[in-house]
């Protein structure tokens, strides 16, 4: 616990992958900063849409995400990839999470910025928006 500075021994205990993952590196001897975890539930919204020609790249659209959404997006994930067998055209739906650190955040909040990164998606990626 002094070593991370973890503040309690029942994480020690834990299955929650957020804590877990902080320990897994390549080196044994690589420096650890233990980073605290919300205890506040997390808000979980998908968005898809069509994906442009061949100039779309999955890591622009998590870099939109997060730079919209900031530090309350704490997940950004892939979850399915269709292609249309008609028309060819290739959609992908992605599922973010939402987390606040210090309080329950409410759909609301969530929301506005969910359609802002829709929004943008659309302005700055040139998808073609499923929403």
């Amino acid at each position: 616990m002094i070593l991370y500075n973890i503040p309690d021994i029942r994480l020690f205990w834990s299955e929650d992958e957020r804590f877990l993952k902080q320990f897994i590196v390549p080196h044994i001897w690589q420096k650890i900063k233990f980073q605290p975890l919300s205890r506040y539930p997390p808000l979980i919204n998908d968005i898809s849409f069509w994906l442009p020609s061949e100039t779309y790249s999955k890591n622009d659209f998590y870099d939109l995400a997060r730079t919209v959404g900031g530090d309350l997006i704490e997940k950004v994930v892939l979850v399915d990839e269709f292609t249309h067998p008609k028309t060819k055209k290739v959609s992908h739906c992605y599922r973010i999470i939402y987390r606040h650190p210090e309080r329950t955040l409410t759909q609301d909040e969530v929301h506005h910025i969910h359609q802002a990164i829709e929004e943008s998606a659309v302005r700055e990626l040139g998808v073609e928006g499923r929403f």
